[in-house]
């Protein structure tokens, strides 16, 4: 499926490529599908290539070019462009500790949302999660695919600190704090995974595309595989995901 998109300069040496501005899985798909034909074609002129939601965001190395015929040749390119249907996705099931010693706001949404908290998780777990894009901090995961019933707005005063693998539920997303930081989410738990890593040749091993279950653990055990993580004798479970 085509979109009409839109293209416009973003900056001295940036072009934006919109879609529709809609979270969805299809355009997703294209997304990347796009992405990766513009890295193939454009390899020589590009810095690097961001996605978001609904739009790309193409950096050049250069910053004296011609905008109009980037943009037509980047129109040519999608017209043409065929699905690769090569890429390979991942889903990672992330251990979640939901003790309300962790989920410090898990109290306040069971009582306005008037589900107990074992349903709250229960909902939170039983899906299937969509990685759209990662940003904000490094290693933060935007992800599609909450529960509606879980839809909770943040928080109209920001908490200034949220420990580091804090899970948190803002609006209609759900995602993990990667580091310490700043934040108006509802924090519902906590995994000891680490979503950013600089000691590692990829600090960031989750992708756009990726899927992401949650699973429910008890402090017991996030304490045992935070020290495993420590060791580094822990593996997140994870497998090629095929729809």
């Amino acid at each position: 499926m085509k979109y009409q998109l839109q293209y416009k300069p973003y900056n001295e040496n940036s072009i934006l490529i919109q879609w529709p501005s809609l979270i969805d899985e299809n355009i997703l798909s294209d997304i990347l599908n796009f992405n990766q034909i513009l890295r193939d074609n454009l390899f020589k002129k590009i810095l690097y290539i961001n996605n978001a939601y609904n739009s790309l965001l193409i950096v050049y190395k250069e910053c004296e070019f011609n905008f109009k015929e980037e943009i037509k040749s980047m129109e040519s390119l999608y017209s043409s462009s065929l699905n690769l249907s090569n890429f390979q996705y991942k889903l990672w099931e992330i251990p979640v500790c939901y003790d309300v010693s962790f989920g410090v706001d898990l109290e306040l949404l069971s009582r306005e949302k008037q589900m107990s908290i074992n349903d709250m998780v229960s909902k939170h777990t039983s899906s299937l999660y969509t990685v759209y894009f990662i940003g904000f901090l490094p290693g933060f995961m935007y992800l599609g695919g909450l529960n509606s019933d879980l839809y909770f707005p943040r928080k109209a005063s920001p908490r200034q600190y949220i420990a580091k693998g804090s899970v948190a539920i803002g609006g209609m997303q759900t995602g993990v704090y990667p580091t310490s930081s700043p934040g108006g989410w509802n924090i519902i738990g906590n995994t000891p995974i680490l979503f950013f890593d600089v000691t590692k040749d990829s600090p960031c091993f989750v992708s756009a595309g990726d899927k992401i279950k949650f699973v429910a653990i008890d402090h017991n055990e996030h304490e045992l595989i935070t020290k495993q993580i420590a060791s580094g004798s822990y593996k997140i479970k994870n497998h090629l995901y095929n729809g």
